[in-house]
């Protein structure tokens, strides 16, 4: 609880100061307690044993005796195995919790703003979005999320697979089934029919195998026709791609469209750049470069291939022009890559070589923020029972019916577009949260049972306890913003771990926005969900002993929602009022 240990400092200066022990000796130590049980606090001893000749435990004991009296109000102190402990008194939570209640942002502060670039989704032209483009997007997009909120100004780079040689092949056959045909069979969604038909004729046909050649030279030369037809392909898949955006609830827009071919200009850019620094090689016909530190299974140098030999440029040529244009058109400071694990040596590559051309120096990071792979309840990638890869558009649309069904079973007086509504925000928002909720670099398990409960760390849950709060504050009837000038009493065990738990939001979410780990305020968010439970049945609201004791559980509760509310808002989650 990061609050709480600021509100401390002073008085372990003082003891420290008074053991003979520099801030050097002990500024690091004092920290989050790992084990909740014991206090919100803590600070191990251990590392202080050679320096005072002592043992931990007898140095925890002096650094408690020191420390109380100048906590006394804020935190209770105890010894333990060598740990010093703190636990926040119910004055303080009480004193932190109603401080809140003013704040729009819930103590959270904006930080000193950056230019950042947020590279992720990243369809293919033609191709339909499956289950593997939902990690990257929505893991993406909470980061934007989370990243505006702490004042940054963030570019959405959506780098959609838009040019290179299969478009050949797919403006021929776009030319053969007509221009009206092609589009409508664009528009239904069924991309990945259109792509594999051009593809059974490229692999079968030698005539269209050799018109689809031809057409790759005209359209990398700017033939205005070809350019034509490749724009029909690119808006009938984004008017697709946008569809399942809109489902899914996310931010990009084709304003966040950076394709391919818009860094095709850049690309002769990068071969002369990196030919000026002495960095080019060729090997076997290609200009090459080698970075340094990785070899491939022969154990020789590996290189990264900029231009291949029949003149074409590789995904590497690619993302360093990218690299090119976020630092020299947009000013980013930093750079965000939401993409598989299995492109972590490919994008360690681009980074160093980057900066061995000057692409990018001091002032520039590049990281790459990798995500596992989502399986089915066997273990492996999760596929349709045809075999296929899950479309994205089908997973959805299944997860807002089996939603409905789901609310239909708990509350059967929710009709028409009003239950419509809340099975859509309870469906994708169960999609959303499950993947959110896994730590991004695991793997994890596509189970429509466990993602739609309402039990457990799941989005339903978390949806259902702020649609509870809202029914009691329909049952008050008064007016929710007179409830910021609220003072919250922590008189009960409940309403103190409730109150514990909100207030540790601040540092919950720098933790998550600092390590790009989305799963740690989903952890945070149901861990107040559970205390509210908790407190719900064991403190009464509504019927509480007094006037003052409803009003500061009255304020728990809007506090809670209003946490619930922002902290599932920066997921890209919404809220129910009725569930």
């Amino acid at each position: 609880m990061r609050q709480l240990i600021e509100d401390s400092q002073f008085a372990f200066s003082g003891a420290m100061s008074e053991m003979g022990l520099s801030d050097s000796d002990w500024g690091n130590l004092l920290g989050r307690a790992t084990v909740e049980d014991h206090g919100d606090a803590a600070m191990p001893c251990h590392s202080l044993a050679s320096t005072l000749k002592r043992s931990p435990s007898e140095i925890a004991e002096e650094v408690c005796s020191l420390v109380s009296p100048q906590l006394d109000g804020i935190a209770d102190v105890s010894s333990i195995s060598g740990f010093v402990n703190l636990r926040a008194t119910a004055s303080w939570l009480s004193s932190k919790g109603s401080s809140l209640l003013s704040d729009p942002r819930l103590g959270v502060n904006e930080e000193d703003r950056m230019t950042i670039a947020v590279d992720y989704s990243a369809p293919n032209v033609a191709k339909e979005m499956h289950v593997g483009h939902l990690r990257s997007t929505v893991i993406g997009d909470a980061i934007v999320r989370l990243l505006e909120f702490k004042g940054h100004r963030v570019h959405r780079e959506n780098h959609v697979g838009d040019w290179g040689t299969p478009f050949g092949m797919l403006i021929e056959h776009l030319l053969d089934l007509g221009e009206d045909e092609a589009a409508n069979e664009l528009s239904v969604g069924d991309l990945d029919s259109f792509y594999k038909q051009a593809r059974s004729k490229f692999v079968s046909n030698e005539e269209f195998a050799e018109r689809s050649r031809r057409r790759v030279v005209l359209l990398q030369g700017g033939d205005e026709e070809t350019l034509r037809l490749w724009r029909v392909l690119v808006d009938e898949s984004m008017r697709y791609f946008n569809d399942v955006y809109s489902m899914l609830g996310v931010l990009l827009t084709d304003d966040d469209i950076m394709g391919e071919s818009d860094y095709q200009e850049i690309l002769p850019t990068v071969v002369d750049r990196l030919s000026e620094g002495g960095l080019i090689q060729n090997s076997e016909g290609a200009d090459v470069v080698f970075p340094g530190g990785w070899v491939n299974r022969e154990g020789e140098p590996l290189p990264m291939i900029i231009r291949k030999a029949d003149g074409g440029y590789n995904y590497s040529t690619s993302d360093l022009a990218c690299i090119i244009d976020r630092v020299e058109r947009l000013g980013c400071d930093k750079f965000l890559y939401v993409v598989g694990t299995p492109q972590k040596q490919h994008f360690e590559m681009v980074f160093q070589v980057a900066k061995q051309a000057g692409f990018m120096d001091e002032r520039h990071s590049a990281i790459h923020v990798n995500f596992g792979s989502v399986l089915d309840t066997d273990g492996k990638v999760l596929k349709s029972r045809e075999g296929e890869v899950i479309k994205l558009h089908d997973l959805l649309s299944e997860a807002v019916v089996r939603a409905n069904s789901a609310i239909e079973e708990k509350n059967p007086e929710l009709k028409g577009s009003q239950r419509e509504s809340v099975a859509s925000m309870v469906g994708i928002g169960a999609v959303k949260y499950a993947d959110l909720s896994t730590e991004r670099t695991k793997d994890y398990v596509f189970e429509w049972e466990r993602m739609l409960s309402f039990e457990g760390n799941t989005a339903p849950y978390l949806q259902y306890a702020h649609a509870r709060i809202c029914s009691i504050f329909r049952k008050w009837g008064g007016d929710r913003s007179t409830l910021s000038d609220s003072t919250i009493s922590c008189n009960e065990p409940e309403e103190s771990m409730l109150a514990r738990r909100l207030v540790n939001f601040p540092s919950v979410l720098d933790e998550t926005i600092s390590t790009y780990s989305p799963h740690k305020l989903c952890s945070h968010l149901h861990s107040v969900a559970s205390a509210f439970a908790t407190f719900y049945e064991a403190c009464p609201v509504l019927g509480a002993d007094s006037e003052d004791e409803t009003s500061s559980r009255l304020a728990l509760c809007e506090l809670t929602a209003r946490e619930l509310d922002l902290g599932l808002g920066l997921l890209g989650i919404e809220v129910p009022d009725m569930m």
